[in-house]
């Protein structure tokens, strides 16, 4: 393979091995140690707790917490999906 690759260059092999499991590494799982803060306005906030007692969670932290793991599974997913689709069509 060659050293300098371009960005297009990249983009298509990463597409071309995205289902293949045995060209990619073992993941990277990375928490942080420090929580991290978040201001939302006193509305929204009333909302979130309601419903995170409504969901019987501990937690307003652990209900957004889920909340937002959901949120970013999906759109991680819809970004492979734009992906596969660019290549596809680029492809054909």
């Amino acid at each position: 393979m060659k050293e300098n690759l371009s960005e297009e260059e990249i983009d298509q092999a990463v597409v071309a091995q995205a289902d293949d499991d045995a060209a990619w590494e073992k993941p990277i799982y990375v928490r942080s140690t420090k929580p991290t803060y978040l201001s939302i306005p006193a509305e929204l906030s009333a909302r979130v707790a309601f419903l995170a007692r409504v969901h019987r969670k501990e937690s307003v932290e652990e209900w957004l917490t889920h909340i937002i793991q959901e949120r970013v599974e999906l759109e991680e997913a819809a970004f492979v999906g734009a992906k596969r689709d660019l290549a596809d069509k680029g492809g054909t």
